[in-house]
């Protein structure tokens, strides 16, 4: 209808719209305003209509969206209650889920637990079985065998490692015994390998006669074509060998005893082949013409068996990691060389091959860790192998040494013509018409050669002995020269122990050596005292102590000797004590005299350092030479000048006359002390030292006798005064010369006629440093 409306409405439009187009006039235009009035609001009318229209198509259609919107808050609120139901039936599933998701990893960790568990116990039948089998012993070169001792170290470190299991420990001491037996299944194998290799080689020698090249070729190219494999084999038990790393210092590990036997039975085999071959060759080597000597048969035989050992050495590494048990199966070796140098060494007196020997093998045998470095463990310590023989030696070397000083030194008996002096100084006197001072003098014939006494076994150096030579140098001989026979051989015992033995033991023996010496020049000196005169006995003991003393200096002796002993004299007298007080029986007093320790001996610690008892010997005999000839240049004086009497003129005369015979006797000694300290000493700074001593203790005695003559003197006039014109003193270009000289003057006459002249040079320490030196003060009278 509406259709049909607007076609009308179209078509009457189209009709007016054609009048119009037609109209010519105002009237024919006003006849159509009425219908185009009416066109217009019919068009305006149609526009709102069909707005109406459209709107009420929109309501309905909002209608139909509003029911249809309904319909469907309708149906989501079902599908809303349906998913809050499944939601909450989700949930729950999750739950469970998660829970059985949880159930399952335990279940899978405690399944690979027990699957890695039973990891380490399942073996167990397995390696039972094939260790237990009849024929064990084929597969333990193969590498099955090898994986299934890897196998065992597991299962035992993991029993070891989770002792809570129920029956860990039972099961650890199942594998250990499987252990064992794979081990010694090795052990046997390694063994059963080596005899066979050892039988091979035996019956090959014992079979024919072979050459030094065939014998080697046997004795080691056999030995080393199988020890790659052997060594791999017994490196399974060398690893199970050490002792665990929390194990105490000492400790040796559980299996160690396994390889201890792989070492045994590999040095017995050894031992079998090497050791009658060494027999031989050293059997034929003492048997050689140049082998009576000492060290040419220790330098052929030592050389030889190091030749072995470092053979046997390099073998060893070849078929051991590590080299225990090594040094004893070498030391087995080496046996058979101290068997035969050990009886040589012990029967050899000469000291020069005993020296000789000990220095070939310390110079070319033994490692020096100054010279050459820290020892290389992969190479032969030959050192600890020779130390044996060097001990024996040494010993026999001290003992003889001991012997020397015993027979040579302490029990030397002197002959006459060593005690010949002063005709065996280096030098006739220089003074030989001049008087001794008291005794005999000797004979003043020109010095003519004396026979000297053999020393035995001391310069006696053998030609073959190479650079081991032990002769003396040519200044040491010169200065030894003439000297007393003691003296000549303690600094050769000296010069040839030196170096050779423990620097404590030669420190001992040298002081016990210049102890002896020292002890022998003494007997010679008082010998000589008695024979010729107490000045050539006190010199002969100067010029000796001061060589000996210069001589050991190069010798760097510094050890001193404890000499302990035990004192029970406090003993003795605690007895004698209680028998006197009746205490002997009294319990009371014993555990008294216990509980403060007097019945305890004394320890007694004596002190023996020869360098200071020569230096006490020195000055002793110094003081002592200087002091008797300077009494006896002032023997005249008076001893006690308050003891002569008589009138002032009478004992003022006397001493006058004693000092004047004094001065007399002071310049006719001095040329008799000099010649005889230049036929005793070489040395012009010594001489005169002495000299100077002499004229310090000439001076020190007239100081005596002048003050006790002043004290005197003041006494008898009664006013003090000394150097008044009564009394006769003699100064310096006053008084009459036989008078009584006052110090001052008496020290400058002295000291002009000594005329001492010490070399302006510093003292440096050298060997007379002990003499003492002309005293720049003396105290002077007023």
């Amino acid at each position: 209808m509406a259709t049909s409306r607007e076609e009308n409405v179209d078509t009457y439009k189209d009709a007016t719209l054609a009048g119009l187009a037609e109209a010519e006039t105002e009237l024919a235009l006003f006849k159509l305003s009425g219908d185009i009035d009416d066109i217009l609001l019919d068009a305006s009318l149609d526009e709102y209509q069909q707005y109406l229209d459209q709107l009420s198509e929109a309501r309905s259609h909002l209608d139909t969206l509003l029911a249809s919107t309904a319909a469907t808050l309708s149906e989501l609120s079902t599908i809303s209650a349906s998913f809050a139901s499944i939601s909450t039936q989700t949930q729950s599933f999750q739950e469970q889920s998660a829970t059985i998701i949880e159930d399952q990893r335990k279940n899978e960790f405690i399944a690979q637990e027990i699957a890695d568990n039973l990891r380490y116990y399942e073996p167990l039948e397995r390696i039972t079985r094939r260790l237990n089998a009849p024929q064990a012993g084929n597969f333990v070169r193969s590498q099955d065998f090898s994986d299934m001792l890897v196998t065992l170290d597991e299962c035992i470190d993991y029993m070891q490692t989770h002792p809570a299991h129920k029956e860990a420990e039972s099961y650890r001491s199942r594998y250990k015994l499987l252990l064992t037996r794979a081990l010694t299944l090795v052990r046997n194998t390694f063994m059963a390998g080596v005899r066979e290799t050892t039988t091979e080689v035996a019956g090959r020698i014992a079979a024919k006669q072979l050459n030094d090249t065939t014998m080697s070729a046997l004795l080691y190219a056999k030995f080393r074509v199988g020890a790659a494999e052997m060594k791999e084999l017994g490196l399974e038990i060398h690893k199970r060998a050490n002792p665990p790393a929390d194990a105490d210092p000492g400790t040796e590990g559980e299996y160690q005893s396994l390889m201890n036997e792989l070492h045994a039975s590999f040095a017995a085999c050894r031992g079998r082949l090497i050791l009658p071959i060494v027999h031989k060759r050293l059997a034929e080597t003492a048997q050689l013409p140049t082998s009576t000597d000492l060290v040419q048969f220790a330098r052929a035989a030592i050389s030889y068996i190091r030749g072995i050992c470092l053979d046997e050495f390099e073998l060893w590494s070849e078929w051991f990691h590590g080299y225990r048990g090594l040094y004893d199966f070498l030391e087995s070796i080496c046996e058979a060389l101290y068997d035969h140098l050990r009886p040589r060494i012990i029967h050899e007196n000469k000291l020069s091959k005993l020296c000789s020997l000990v220095t070939l093998l310390q110079t070319r045998y033994l490692h020096d860790e100054e010279e050459d470095g820290a020892l290389d463990l992969n190479q032969l310590d030959f050192s600890a192998l020779i130390q044996p023989a060097l001990e024996d030696a040494q010993t026999r070397l001290v003992f003889r040494a001991l012997a020397i000083l015993r027979e040579e030194i302490e029990m030397f008996k002197p002959k006459p013509e060593d005690l010949d002096y002063p005709r065996l100084t280096s030098a006739p006197p220089v003074s030989a018409t001049k008087a001794p001072l008291s005794g005999r003098r000797g004979s003043r014939d020109p010095l003519t050669a004396v026979p000297k006494t053999p020393i035995a076994d001391l310069d006696e150096d053998s030609g073959e002995e190479g650079t081991f030579s032990w002769t003396m140098g040519a200044s040491r001989r010169s200065a030894l020269k003439n000297c007393y026979p003691t003296l000549s051989r303690s600094i050769r015992l000296l010069s040839r122990i030196y170096r050779l033995v423990n620097s404590s033991v030669f420190d001992d023996l040298a002081h016990q050596i210049v102890h002896q010496t020292t002890q022998s020049l003494v007997s010679a000196s008082t010998q000589i005292s008695a024979k010729s005169s107490m000045a050539d006995g006190q010199l002969f003991l100067l010029r000796h102590l001061l060589l000996l003393k210069s001589q050991i200096v190069a010798f760097d002796i510094e050890y001193v000797t404890p000499d302990v002993s035990f004192d029970f004299s406090g003993v003795a007298s605690t007895f004698w004590e209680l028998r006197e007080r009746g205490g002997l029986f009294n319990p009371g007093a014993w555990m008294r005299l216990f509980s403060s320790g007097g019945l305890l001996p004394k320890v007694v610690e004596n002190m023996l350092d020869a360098k200071q008892e020569l230096d006490g010997r020195l000055r002793q005999v110094i003081n002592e030479f200087t002091a008797d000839f300077a009494r006896s240049m002032c023997s005249d004086l008076p001893k006690d000048v308050e003891k002569l009497g008589g009138k002032k003129a009478g004992w003022e005369d006397v001493l006058a006359e004693a000092v004047g015979k004094t001065r007399n006797t002071v310049e006719k000694e001095i040329p008799i002390l000099r010649a005889k300290l230049e036929q005793y000493l070489d040395d012009h700074r010594t001489r005169e030292t002495l000299v100077a001593a002499v004229e310090d203790q000439v001076v020190q005695i007239y100081e005596a006798f002048f003050d006790a003559y002043a004290a005197k003197s003041a006494s008898r006039k009664g006013n003090g005064k000394v150097n008044g014109s009564m009394t006769p003193i003699s100064r310096k270009g006053k008084g009459p010369e036989n008078a009584v000289w006052d110090l001052d003057t008496f020290a400058e006459w002295a000291e002009g006629l000594f005329n001492v002249a010490l070399p302006k040079v510093e003292d440096d320490g050298d060997d007379q440093s002990h003499i003492a030196s002309r005293s720049l003060s003396r105290s002077r009278s007023p």
